[in-house]
């Protein structure tokens, strides 16, 4: 019971601290509608072609929310030492980064409901599988959440996670088949396409938006799990490596 009681407050005391922040939220609230505006708006294909594009304004959204705050909030609070303080409360080290990173999974998954109200109000949806579109963003979060996570614990400075992030969120951006098929890149690039965990979310999402998945949902759903567990342990294990032992 205490463990689950020390994971709320922490989690509580996040929400306080970072994500509720006036200018947090409103930056959550802009970022999504300034990418939805520029492509629903700027795309020149009409109303009809919103569906297509909803998958990757989607996971921009979700992608932008979690690394931009979580990378920043690790490191920041490994640097000014209130991080050292945690790992007094009696919780295990998974079950604390866990409650650390749980705000971060929330925020992320709140930015996605701006593209698909504005996407409401534009044009019918009625054709959607929400059933397959709620669990791929909450899946889009936690393994975003966790590549943030890995970021934060992977550098010393504030400036220098918003920088590795870059290194990461820009590339996906044109190599996760987000606005065009991954067919369509070089076949260079194409193999980089599969060990980014983004581009099994997106296909979920085209596939219960759209109907075109590249792959079976199953497998998209198994690999972006497996990359959550993944970038998951790696990070504890660089925090056990750097930060405790």
């Amino acid at each position: 019971m205490k463990k689950w009681v020390a994971f709320w407050n922490i989690l509580l005391k996040d929400m306080r601290a970072y994500y509720l922040k006036p200018p947090n939220i409103s930056w959550g609230l802009i970022l999504p509608v300034a990418w939805t505006g520029m492509f629903f708006i700027k795309s020149g294909s009409g109303l009809e072609k919103i569906p297509a594009l909803l998958p990757g304004v989607i996971a921009i959204s979700v992608l932008f929310g979690t690394t931009s705050m979580l990378a920043v909030t690790i490191t920041f609070e490994k640097k000014n030492r209130s991080f050292d303080r945690l790992l007094l409360a009696p919780i295990s080290l998974n079950l604390l980064m866990l409650a650390k990173t749980a705000g971060a999974m929330l925020f992320g998954s709140a930015n996605a409901i701006v593209p698909i109200a504005l996407a409401l109000f534009l044009t019918d949806l009625s054709a959607i599988s929400w059933v397959t579109v709620l669990p791929a963003i909450i899946l889009i979060a936690i393994v975003s959440t966790f590549l943030g996570l890995f970021i934060a614990v992977s550098v010393s400075e504030v400036f220098e996670a918003q920088t590795f992030s870059n290194f990461f969120r820009f590339p996906m951006i044109f190599l996760c088949g987000l606005f065009f098929p991954i067919d369509s890149l070089p076949i260079v690039l194409r193999p980089l396409s599969y060990i980014l965990p983004l581009t099994y979310g997106v296909d979920i999402l085209r596939g219960a938006i759209t109907g075109m998945n590249m792959m079976p949902l199953g497998l998209d759903f198994l690999i972006i799990t497996c990359f959550c567990m993944i970038l998951f342990y790696v990070s504890l294990r660089n925090i056990n490596r750097k930060w405790i032992t």
